[in-house]
């Protein structure tokens, strides 16, 4: 098993996960009969997306051995309705590092065959922009 999730009443939940201990809170959002105080769901899946991307990214740059301590994902999530799903993720990939176009390219290509951008959705549009310095 690898995580319990606990409905702690008032649309909120309490995630663990069993390995480490490590918790996390989800809200429904405001305009889902929710407080919005914290993630919702659809929020943790959209930012899961960038942080497997920086994840996998780090695998590679440090097999690559160059150091990517530092970049930032900025992520926006686009819900759709009838039924109510997540219809688009935006990533904005922040890389304020100096590498030549072959390790870019690598690292880009790394980033978007990461395993939560193969495990969503087809109908799911992800639109990802690279950065660099």
């Amino acid at each position: 098993m690898t995580a319990k999730v606990t409905y702690q009443g008032n649309l909120r939940t309490n995630c663990e996960h069993l390995k480490s201990g490590n918790e996390f809170i989800t809200d429904a959002p405001t305009d889902n009969n929710g407080k919005g105080e914290a993630f919702s769901p659809t929020d943790t899946v959209a930012t899961g997306l960038a942080s497997c991307m920086l994840t996998v990214m780090g695998i590679k740059a440090r097999n690559m051995e160059v150091d990517m301590t530092g970049a930032t994902a900025e992520v926006t999530k686009h819900m759709a309705s009838d039924p109510r799903r997540i219809a688009k993720i935006e990533v904005v990939m922040n890389l304020p590092f100096d590498f030549d176009a072959k390790t870019k390219k690598i690292l880009e290509h790394t980033a978007n065959t990461c395993p939560v951008h193969y495990s969503l959705h087809p109908d799911i549009e992800k639109e990802v922009t690279f950065n660099w310095k």
